[in-house]
């Protein structure tokens, strides 16, 4: 029996787990995606890698949250994509973390919103916001 390869592996890609082949009906999946993975992407990279995590009926949350520009740009690109039948849009929560420190003295002078926020971003047909406020974001996510 020949001996398998890394490329021969059921588990996925060599170097580490296939979590997108995981067909789990079970349950709802959560992606939380850091910082660090999203500054290496552009803007629409970024848009991508929340809308196909989505569509897929994930719940995304990101670590950093993203740019007012790059949300606006989210919520536009949704729209475009929505369809009765297949994707009924998405429901996004953001909440500031504290601003003690997290902005540069020119961050404040000239008004700049930071980034470093969490955010919650989800099937509109699945994820309904319950409570939000500056501390807590307190949803009810429902399986399809």
């Amino acid at each position: 029996m020949p001996e398998a390869t890394p490329d021969d592996s059921p588990d996925g890609p060599p170097g580490g787990s296939n979590v997108d082949d995981a067909d789990d009906d079970d349950g709802v999946r959560i992606d939380l995606i850091s910082g660090a993975r999203m500054d290496g992407l552009t803007g629409m990279e970024k848009i991508r890698l929340i809308l196909d995590g989505v569509r897929d009926g994930n719940i995304v949350i990101l670590e950093e949250g993203l740019s007012p520009d790059e949300e606006s740009k989210l919520i536009e690109v949704t729209m475009t994509e929505i369809s009765p039948d297949d994707f009924s849009g998405i429901e996004i929560e953001t909440y500031p973390r504290s601003d003690t420190g997290e902005k540069t003295l020119l961050d404040r002078i000239m008004g700049r919103e930071s980034t470093q926020k969490l955010t919650v971003i989800g099937p509109a047909n699945q994820l309904k916001t319950l409570h939000k406020d500056e501390t807590l974001i307190s949803a009810l996510v429902s399986r399809r």
